[in-house]
């Protein structure tokens, strides 16, 4: 019996470890599946609070997920409106055979002209029109690509919009009573932590856009719109996008004059310093609760797992983490911890 016993065992315990092992891989051939899944969930806790403050104006839940499309795509359209055509000639003359960086680069050594070079080469890799017929059908086929995995993603964003609640209570069903509460609460801080946070580095990111766009025009910047523009962009990724920024401004900058590259790279620590001390707190608060050391270490995991293209899901991840660790491990109540309020008053969030 004791014999048949621990075979018992043996063989359950082979059969959970292979399940995991089947888990784990179909998760790794569906991550790009599941990063976007993530994605829309997201969003869909980013705009939540819009739709639930329409609801009980009796406005249905699908109409207020396309009214809240509808202005999200009107203010990107009219974003577009205002600054393309500026940004095309910027993008020409960056392209043209005798734009700054290249000239510069030719005549310039050492350190400088390594990264006039490497900026350079960047902006040759961008293709042309005149470009031959195969490339035009690979990046004609991304694109293709890009606006299929938007669809699904704001479209899986509105249906958990409406299906949410629904979810939580399949969730809670098959659990024990004492656990239901808990689990409720801890799912709605993980949803307003999100949301908090996809709104808030929305606006910093329109901030910082302005801030830089502005400075960088006053210097006399070349390509200002389009380096301010990139700036902005890549705050979307923690910690590596400022530092980024800062780097494409002091090498177009060096195509000029190091006065000038110095000068652009003040402005971005100047408004690096703002944003720290002064945008962030008043406008994200503490909405994730991650310290800069978890943000650093969950943006690298995430981009070695994922690929590049997920790291702007490194955050939101990580709140997750946290916030289940703080529950499970540490045992705080998700109902006493802080609910943050970005744009929306917690009340429309409940």
């Amino acid at each position: 019996m004791a014999r048949r016993l621990f075979a018992a065992r043996v063989a359950l315990a082979t059969v959970v470890v292979l399940g995991i092992l089947a888990l784990v891989a179909i998760f790794w051939v569906g991550r790009l599946i599941v990063a976007l899944l993530f994605l829309a969930i997201v969003i869909a806790s980013a705009i939540r609070p819009g739709v639930e403050a329409m609801r009980r104006r009796r406005v249905p839940r699908g109409f207020g997920v396309l009214v809240h499309y509808a202005l999200f795509f009107g203010l990107i359209a009219l974003g577009l409106w205002l600054i393309v055509p500026a940004s095309i000639d910027q993008v020409q003359a960056a392209l043209g055979p005798s734009n700054g960086l290249r000239t510069e680069a030719q005549h310039a050594t050492g350190v400088k002209q390594d990264i006039l070079m490497a900026l350079d080469r960047r902006l040759r890799d961008v293709p042309s029109g005149g470009e031959l017929v195969d490339p035009a059908v690979h990046y004609g086929r991304t694109a293709f690509e890009v606006v299929i995995g938007t669809f699904f993603v704001f479209a899986t964003a509105a249906y958990w919009i409406v299906e949410r609640d629904r979810a939580i209570d399949v969730v809670c069903s098959v659990l024990p009573r004492s656990k239901r509460k808990t689990v409720r609460e801890t799912w709605e801080l993980i949803d307003l932590r999100l949301g908090a946070f996809v709104r808030g580095q929305a606006v910093l990111i329109v901030i910082v856009a302005v801030l830089l766009s502005a400075g960088f025009w006053a210097i006399g910047l070349p390509y200002w719109l389009l380096v301010g523009a990139l700036a902005g962009l890549v705050e979307i990724v923690p910690v590596i996008g400022p530092l980024v920024a800062g780097i494409v401004a002091i090498g177009v900058g060096l195509s000029v004059s190091t006065h000038l590259a110095v000068v652009a790279g003040l402005i971005v620590l100047g408004v690096r310093l703002l944003e720290d001390y002064l945008i962030i707190p008043r406008v994200l608060g503490h909405s994730v609760g991650l310290s800069p050391l978890v943000v650093l270490v969950s943006v690298t995991l995430v981009g070695v797992v994922f690929g590049g293209f997920a790291v702007i899901l490194a955050v939101p991840l990580a709140s997750i983490c946290v916030t289940l660790f703080d529950v499970v491990v540490r045992e705080k109540d998700p109902a006493e911890e802080e609910v943050p309020s970005v744009i929306f008053p917690a009340q429309d969030s409940e």
